[in-house]
């Protein structure tokens, strides 16, 4: 049995390769011209196929570049009115926080002097509250002199704007003004997240100062993310919203994403003299990332035209030429060479510009490369 097996691979070799030398000397006999002629074996054994023309979309793109962004109201930067000293960070770069949730703690002695004063201020507004209304009574009933109801006018409505101010700027930095008018100081206060997302970027350690120009930590929210392309000034006349976007990111994925034209600025760069476009992705649940670098085609017209893949057309000494099934008989193919004329191209398909003379032609369409 094992013999026999041998035996039978041995002979099946023999077969693909005496097809082969057939194939090879067909192909020795037929090459002062234009006909080919072929066995229905050699035909099957090298895998070819016929086809006739296709209607196939062709598109006129404009090319563009740029990267993957999220609109600025899905990105925060955090930072503090009032400096101080880093004393918790418990959060890491790409951790996920919920609108609120306490980020970085600070402490400084500065909160302590101002829930001091509100907090002073806010005794002698009870006072010179009581004292204003007084003297506005006595002064009404012609008791008491207009200089002293002035002057206790006054006194009032000042120490009511300090108090309102000191209040405004304790819940600024988050400091609750009625806790402290129950007596509850504190020395330290806490920066809360502005927007849910993820953590972009810590630029504090423990025991960091940070004043109010710094910027704490960052946040983006990838609920939408988009394309921020930039194209040439040539080209953006031809733009307009609602084109289609193909786009890849080489860096990451041969793949392909498509998106929609949703905006184009109305002003050019004046140093790079490119224009931005704003486009919409279709399929946001994809693993992007802010900041990948996008190549793009912008879709500006789509034709349909007669096409062939190109596997079917070769190029010799310049000129394009492909095989067309002539006639079929007792399991023999006749192919003629016929020289065409192309057009359009993509990474599939090229336009066939003179298609009347091929017009339901069988086409060889796979295995052209063994012919010629």
């Amino acid at each position: 049995m094992k013999y026999t097996y041998i035996l039978l691979i041995s002979l099946s070799f023999l077969n693909c390769r005496n097809n082969e030398s057939k194939l090879d000397q067909n192909l020795e006999s037929q090459t002062d011209t234009n006909e080919i002629i072929i066995t229905k074996a050699q035909f099957e054994s090298e895998q070819m196929l016929l086809d006739t023309l296709k209607h196939v979309d062709f598109s006129s793109s404009i090319q563009a570049t740029g990267m993957i962004d999220v609109p600025p109201k899905n990105k925060a930067s955090v930072s503090t009115f009032i400096g101080g000293y880093v004393t918790k960070t418990p959060l890491l770069v790409g951790d996920q926080v919920k609108k609120g949730q306490s980020l970085v703690s600070l402490k400084n002695p500065e909160y302590v002097e101002m829930q001091q004063k509100y907090l002073e201020i806010a005794e002698q507004l009870s006072y010179l509250k009581s004292e204003y209304n007084r003297q506005k009574t006595l002064y009404d009933e012609q008791i008491s002199s207009e200089k002293k109801f002035l002057k206790a006018q006054s006194a009032y409505k000042s120490s009511l704007a300090t108090y309102n101010g000191l209040r405004k700027k304790l819940q600024m930095i988050n400091i609750d003004p009625k806790a402290v008018e129950q007596g509850h100081i504190t020395s330290t206060i806490n920066l809360y997240a502005p927007i849910s997302g993820h953590v972009a970027k810590i630029n504090v350690s423990n025991g960091t100062y940070v004043s109010p120009n710094d910027v704490v930590l960052e946040i983006v929210d990838m609920d939408h993310v988009h394309l921020e392309l930039s194209v040439f000034e040539k080209d953006v006349m031809h733009i307009k919203k609602g084109q289609k976007i193909i786009f890849k990111i080489p860096e990451a994925s041969p793949d392909l994403y498509e998106a929609e034209v949703h905006l184009v600025a109305a002003t050019v760069d004046e140093k790079s003299r490119r224009v931005k476009v704003h486009g919409h992705v279709d399929d946001e649940d994809k693993n992007f990332v802010v900041g990948m670098f996008v190549e793009a085609d912008i879709v500006t017209e789509q034709t349909s035209k007669l096409a062939l893949p190109k596997d079917a057309v070769v190029d010799i000494d310049g000129n394009a030429y492909i095989l067309v099934l002539e006639q079929k008989e007792n399991d023999v193919f006749h192919f003629k060479k016929t020289k065409i004329d192309i057009g359009l191209q993509d990474e599939n398909y090229i336009e066939i510009l003179n298609p009347k003379s091929l017009e339901n032609k069988q086409i060889l369409i796979e295995g052209i490369g063994m012919l010629l």
